[in-house]
């Protein structure tokens, strides 16, 4: 029996427009949610934007500081119902 292939979810596949406040960290162009999520995490990482002590939390430089409402720390999970304000 041959086993079923995972399909990707369409909705996480679909281009999503960043908004200008976005755009400062991952650029202009339509994305999908999964390479948005992508390049924030390379920036993050880039940047040493993840707390040492507690991983889960991002310490916000200034454009991140942007795109998570003026908040300076915010944790993952927290991170990406505030990027989803930024797209269309």
């Amino acid at each position: 029996m041959a086993t079923k292939k995972r399909k990707p979810n369409a909705a996480f596949m679909k281009p999503v427009q960043p908004d200008a406040v976005l755009s400062a960290v991952v650029g202009n162009k339509p994305i999908p949610r999964t390479e948005l999520t992508k390049k924030l995490w390379a920036y993050i990482k880039k940047n040493k934007l993840q707390d040492t002590k507690k991983k889960t939390n991002i310490n916000a430089d200034d454009n991140l500081k942007a795109v998570f409402g003026g908040k300076k720390t915010v944790t993952m999970f927290e991170m990406t119902k505030l990027v989803s304000r930024h797209v269309k």
